[in-house]
């Protein structure tokens, strides 16, 4: 195992951080923990078929999500696409944004957000902040599949 210490320049999949949430089963590639980054944070995520993490906001750090295998609903705001492997979406800071995989394969994607760290005023504020409640967003995908979080909630 190679040595975790924040000045640490590496991180093989055996000494990346594991986590499941509520949307995906994740792998820490690069946070303030793993590496000396400030700046960037990396997560391999892997959803599985008729799951999503529905509508949300990150107020200060911008994103992007790239596609690595399966496909992926993405909505950006109120534009939806539908991204395969190769494919990208940007997320500026403060802007909704959802993941949906209403397909038969999983899904799984890298999600790179930067800052990593947050200065001392903004690093207390909820991130991400669900909205997927609210009705600006929780009719945009009616008539569309079903998808359900990890924890049973259905989107």
């Amino acid at each position: 195992m190679s040595d975790s210490s924040p000045t640490n320049r590496f991180v093989q999949i055996d000494d990346a951080a594991r986590e499941t949430n509520p949307w995906t089963n994740n792998e820490w590639l690069c946070r303030p923990d793993l590496v000396e980054a400030e700046k960037l944070l990396l997560v391999r995520a892997n959803m599985d078929p008729m799951h999503c993490h529905p509508f949300h906001f990150h107020p200060h750090r911008e994103e992007i999500i790239y596609v690595i295998y399966g496909r992926a609903e993405q909505w950006v705001g109120h534009e939806r696409r539908i991204l395969k492997a190769g494919e990208m979406a940007h997320i500026p800071p403060g802007v909704v944004h959802a993941t949906y995989n209403p397909h038969k394969e999983p899904l799984v994607f890298l999600a790179i957000l930067s800052p990593a760290i947050l200065p001392e005023e903004k690093a207390a504020d909820p991130d991400p902040v669900d909205v997927s409640a609210d009705p600006q967003w929780s009719g945009l995908r009616t008539g569309l599949p079903a998808c359900t979080t990890m924890d049973g909630c259905v989107s």
